[in-house]
């Protein structure tokens, strides 16, 4: 059977981060030569999802969609389907199986410690004890993708030694970064690290850290370290892998988005809601 991976990417305003998915993908081919493996990413990028389904269709007997998403919000459990049903609709002859997010994983969790303990050393090895910990995502209106951040500021607090582990959003809801850095020095902080829940670069980071800057000279007293986001490396490698796997065994989408008929009646209401909204109307 000849098979293609499709690596779907959230893409970025700044060129950076779209680089580093493509990046990221040449080194997962450099592991399996003979595997086929396609880019898209879903907004702000040069091949969005259509074009990228056109071209792993092409000479292509199955296509898995491999969503290289830390958190499943609109883009994975609305469009991505949405774009994989009208793909099956264009191309009879090919099977389409859309794979699960990477999601809140050990491997993640490692990687995040590991990044942990490359701030901690760059504060000179401080008591973990006073040492708070901010996770940041990037924010959905998805409560389901911000509950996962959650889960994983929970799993960094169970398995490190610090005491003052809690996250934080880049935007769209609560609570934002600044809130809970005057949280944390309320309750006795002594030096904050801030680690992006983020797999490559691109605008936000640059933003975040320009916030720390900020907060560095709003609060002297304190000490603040910027941990490294994610990045290309073998954790994240291994996750896609994972739901590579689960596809490829059991020959079925693993997204239960994917024609789920809830899916649809989300989308009908979105466009009842669109209809019934007037200009100036709260």
């Amino acid at each position: 059977m000849r098979e293609t991976i499709l690596v779907v990417g959230h893409g970025s305003r700044d060129e950076e981060g779209n680089v580093e998915v493509e990046e990221f993908c040449q080194y997962w081919q450099g592991k399996h030569p003979d595997w086929r493996i396609e880019v898209c990413w879903i907004e702000h990028a040069r091949v969005l999802p259509d074009a990228g389904l056109n071209r792993a269709a092409n000479n292509s007997d199955r296509v898995i969609i491999l969503p290289l998403i830390l958190n499943a919000a609109g883009h994975v459990k609305m469009e991505l389907p949405e774009y994989v049903q009208q793909a099956r609709l264009r191309f009879p002859q090919v099977q389409f199986l859309l794979g699960r997010h990477l999601g809140v994983d050990e491997r993640i969790l490692k990687l995040l410690r590991m990044r942990i303990h490359g701030a901690m050393v760059g504060l000179d090895m401080p008591d973990p004890k006073n040492t708070g910990i901010l996770l940041l995502g990037r924010g959905s209106s998805d409560m389901a993708a911000n509950g996962e951040v959650a889960k994983m500021a929970r799993w960094i607090f169970e398995t490190t030694r610090h005491d003052l582990v809690d996250y934080a959003f880049s935007g769209i809801t609560d609570p934002r970064l600044e809130t809970m850095v005057a949280r944390q020095v309320a309750v006795g902080a002594m030096q904050i690290i801030v680690v992006p829940y983020y797999l490559f670069t691109g605008r936000l980071i640059k933003r975040i850290q320009k916030q720390v800057e900020r907060l560095t000279r709003q609060y002297p007293q304190m000490a603040f370290a910027l941990a490294g986001y994610l990045g290309i490396n073998d954790r994240v490698v291994e996750v896609l892998e994972s739901r590579l796997a689960e596809v490829r065994e059991q020959s079925v989408s693993m997204m239960e988005c994917d024609g789920c008929r809830f899916r649809e009646m989300a989308r009908e209401h979105e466009a009842d809601h669109h209809r019934g909204c007037k200009p100036g109307a709260s």
